[in-house]
């Protein structure tokens, strides 16, 4: 049982909170390395109870969905309320914790777990209306952001556009897995104006382009062709890009810019 609850929480997905704490740390003049380091495994911590929760909603759904059929809760059966006793304690140590090390990074914590009950949860469950694009990785991915962006100094240490090219880029990601390709190329359409607007602007550098947007960039590229060819090949590959290859590779860079701005 413990295996199954654990394997719910997709470790290997914290490459999404690690791709935007590197985000964050390229703008930040200083840092308290353990403080960072904490946030981050706390915010990793947060989501596997968070994606746990929508394992358990959606077994049902994803038991006819090829692609999701070996999720842990339908290989193996787990009594709900033992499930939901793990969630439960995850998210409250979580929230605890991250309370005592920053507050205001304990509210963005705690709007995560709101937005991802409302995104999953009846009555509202975003997530089977069409909201899902604008609720879903979009805002998500905002929350990461802000939550790093707070224990470096503020919310504004990272520029404001910056913040809309992330939720761009969450919602492309989400439409691309939903396959909606038209909307998939308007987003990407406004996110190349808006990336080179800030680019032009000073907001981000051709440095922080080539080490954090360009390669999870290259880890969508097998998602959009899953639009149009070998869905499910498309679709392994690029998870194994961005939730493996781009995870070393992400942490790696924070190590490094950890030790950088503290010598």
């Amino acid at each position: 049982m413990l295996k199954t609850l654990l394997r719910s929480t997709r470790i290997s997905w914290g490459a999404k909170n690690v791709h935007m704490y590197l985000l964050a740390l390229t703008y930040a003049s200083s840092v308290d390395p353990l403080g960072f380091l904490m946030g981050l495994f706390l915010v990793t911590l947060l989501w596997g109870g968070l994606y746990s929760l929508n394992d358990l909603t959606d077994i049902e759904v994803d038991r006819k969905d090829r692609m999701k059929s070996s999720r842990p809760f339908i290989e193996n059966h787990v009594e709900p309320w033992r499930v939901l006793v793990f969630i439960g304690a995850i998210i409250i140590t979580s929230l605890l914790v991250s309370y005592i090390l920053n507050p205001i990074f304990s509210l963005i914590m705690l709007l995560m777990v709101l937005n991802q009950f409302i995104y999953t949860l009846p009555p509202l469950r975003l997530k089977d209306t069409m909201l899902a694009p604008l609720a879903s990785t979009a805002t998500n991915t905002v929350l990461r952001l802000a939550s790093a962006s707070v224990l470096l100094g503020g919310l504004l240490v990272v520029p404001p556009p910056v913040y809309l090219l992330m939720y761009l880029a969450g919602m492309g990601t989400y439409l691309m897995y939903k396959e909606r390709g038209l909307m998939t190329t308007a987003v990407s359409i406004i996110f190349c104006i808006i990336l080179g607007y800030a680019y032009l602007e000073g907001y981000i550098s051709i440095l922080q382009i080539l080490i954090v947007i360009l390669p999870s960039f290259i880890a969508t590229v097998p998602l959009y062709l899953s639009n149009f060819t070998e869905r499910e090949r498309m679709v392994e590959i690029a998870d194994f890009i961005y939730h493996r290859v781009l995870m070393i590779f992400y942490l790696g860079c924070i190590i490094i810019l950890l030790y950088m701005k503290g010598a």
